[in-house]
């Protein structure tokens, strides 16, 4: 698999802002700060693992409309995100309904926040090098 500096560049960014939220619901939900550092701790390993696998996997989809694009990538990821969360949740804590609770929660907040990721990074041109020739050289022969 060839690495990708804009897919690192958004897993890390998306990354950041994910584990603050996870840290931050884990421990309002659990009452205990320590649980929601080890669930901020262990989603950074494997959450970044699999955003950048999902990020590889949408970068060769066809789906040209920047709205449903985003919105189909939110749910997608969410979905594989919440069942993480849910798992590791449930590991930390020993308790099944706890993990719930937190992927529960994570629903909301995390979908809002990756749906605001995505459209900014969809302005970005950070690592688009080739695509962003391949348009100046078709302006060019127009």
């Amino acid at each position: 698999m060839k690495f990708s500096k804009r897919h690192v560049a958004k897993t890390i960014t998306w990354r950041i802002i994910g584990t603050l939220d996870t840290l931050l619901l884990s421990w309002f939900i659990s009452g205990d700060f320590s649980i929601g550092v080890q669930m901020g701790a262990y989603e950074m390993v494997t959450k970044m693992v699999l955003y950048y696998i999902h990020e590889r996997v949408w970068f060769r989809s066809t789906i040209k409309s920047s709205n449903k694009r985003h919105i189909l990538k939110t749910f997608s990821w969410r979905g594989v995100g919440t069942l993480d969360t849910i798992i590791l949740g449930w590991i930390v804590t020993g308790n099944p309904l706890t993990g719930l609770k937190i992927g529960g929660a994570e629903v909301v907040t995390k979908m809002l926040l990756y749906f605001g990721h995505e459209k900014l990074w969809y302005q970005i041109n950070f690592g688009l090098d080739r695509r962003n020739e391949k348009k100046r050289l078709n302006k060019l022969k127009n």
